[in-house]
């Protein structure tokens, strides 16, 4: 008997309501899998060889771990099961890594490397990104083949191992190996839904630019009684000149970051979304950013300027002196059509134009230079119709249609170095605290997420999927 639909997904809820999915999802976040953490490649192959590979063989998967092309970041694992070459097949995504633990920070569960249930909350570092994520996702491909025998299609997945430190040599394996990887559509899940209670399609990603602006003066600090007044103080010029980038209300103010004009496709697929991280997230301002905008259109087709960190002289321990030096990381998160390659070179412009020349730009990887392409599907592609279908088809409502996820990820490298449709089914919501402290999942969500995945992977091999 070929099994139903509806079976797969009560095996999915079965699996949650009965502790497996926490049990399961335990075991990942109890693996310290911190890449931005030096010398932890170890821990970071334990967790494909310990947790990863066990789980795809018992889906009949096979494996093959490849060593980074860059030397000394983490492993990648690319998982397949190929049951008939004619079939179509289906790319997948994870990553085991995650970001500094901040042990010392958590207020909430028993800090990062033990999974904590608090009412219908799941608390530990790399639950929301990504442990819980790939976990469902894998699930939901097992349920399929303990219901029909099969899946139907063919399945291709990959699980990296610094995506936190900005993918390093996934795109080299890829470009080599590109034979590899060849699938019909491209579907993973990460990132936030636009609320907690509505099923969320994503797209594409935005693009990210990160930067440090530096004022290097002379060597040493000197007495701010005998010298103020005489020497310029580099916080000061930096903080003019980040002024000069963005205003007051965070409007961006150099027009080569700016994107395209948004296009009528992407203004009707946000017509009507509404952003809300769900509870304790913060309050959305309306006068910050763009005027004109809605809170969707910024965040999802709009380019954002931020300061991540700012310092001069030192700010636990502050003396009466005028400090040698300032440095403030920053970062441009920008929309597909932006020009990426002059990010840089319209910044250098603008600061010498605006009297800024004694401030340098860093890019350095060591300084937080990391950068990331934006890139997107459209929305009218025949895949993604597919895939609002089967997700409208399983929660009895369509889903909310992203042109962009609000962060960066590597989907420019399934778009543009694969040439595939990609989409993203994300599994978390914008208040989960990824990358801080408390970091967690809902309870609830997850059991949406089982229910739309496993749904969807059955569609797959059931209906006539589209052509790629």
């Amino acid at each position: 008997m070929a099994g139903t639909r509806e079976s797969a997904i009560n095996r999915a809820l079965h699996y949650l309501e009965h502790g497996e999915f926490e049990a399961e999802l335990s075991k990942r976040v109890a693996h310290r899998t911190e890449s931005q953490k030096p010398d932890n490649v170890a821990a970071l192959t334990t967790y494909l060889t310990d947790e990863m590979i066990p789980a795809f063989e018992s889906l009949g998967f096979t494996c093959k771990q490849f060593d980074n092309p860059i030397h000394g970041f983490g492993p990648i694992l690319l998982a397949e099961r190929i049951e008939d070459p004619q079939l179509k097949t289906v790319l997948g995504y994870g990553h085991g890594d995650v970001t500094l633990g901040q042990d010392d920070e958590w207020q909430h569960g028993q800090g990062p490397w033990e999974l904590q249930r608090d009412h219908d909350r799941l608390y530990g570092r790399g639950t929301a990104d990504n442990k819980a994520q790939h976990t469902i996702n894998m699930a939901a491909l097992r349920f399929v083949i303990e219901e029909r025998g099969q899946l139907g299609f063919n399945a291709r997945f990959i699980i990296e191992m610094g995506e936190e430190t900005g993918s390093p040599g996934l795109r080299e394996l890829i470009s080599e190996r590109s034979h590899q990887f060849t699938a019909d559509v491209f579907i993973a899940s990460d990132g936030p839904r636009v609320n907690p209670d509505t099923p969320t399609l994503t797209l594409g990603a935005r693009g990210g630019t990160n930067f440090d602006l530096v004022v290097n003066l002379r060597e040493g600090a000197h007495h701010s009684g005998n010298w103020g007044g005489l020497i310029a103080d580099p916080a000061i010029i930096l903080s003019n000149a980040i002024a000069c980038i963005a205003d007051g209300k965070g409007q961006i103010k150099i027009k080569d970051w700016l994107p395209p004009e948004t296009s009528a496709s992407v203004k009707a697929a946000l017509n009507g979304v509404e952003v809300t991280g769900g509870p304790n997230a913060p309050g959305i301002e309306p006068d910050w950013g763009e005027p004109g905008l809605t809170p969707a259109e910024k965040v999802y087709s709009w380019n954002s300027f931020a300061v991540l960190a700012m310092t001069s002289g030192n700010p636990e321990k502050p003396v009466n002196a005028i400090s040698p030096t300032a440095r403030a990381q920053c970062q441009l998160r920008f929309f597909a059509g932006t020009n990426m390659q002059r990010i840089i070179p319209a910044l250098r412009e603008h600061l010498d134009a605006n009297g800024f020349d004694k401030v340098t730009i860093d890019e350095t990887p060591e300084h937080n230079g990391v950068s990331f392409a934006a890139s997107r599907t459209e929305p009218d592609h025949p895949w993604v119709e597919f895939v609002k279908a089967s997700m409208q088809r399983t929660n009895n409502q369509p889903p909310v249609i992203l042109p962009s996820m609000g962060g960066s990820i590597c989907n420019d490298l399934f778009t543009d170095l694969l040439g595939l449709p990609a989409i993203w089914i994300p599994h978390s919501y914008t208040g989960c605290s990824q990358h801080a402290p408390d970091e967690h999942v809902l309870v609830p969500l997850c059991e949406s997420a089982l229910a739309t995945m496993t749904g969807l992977y059955w569609d797959i091999g059931e209906l006539e999927a589209p052509a790629s």
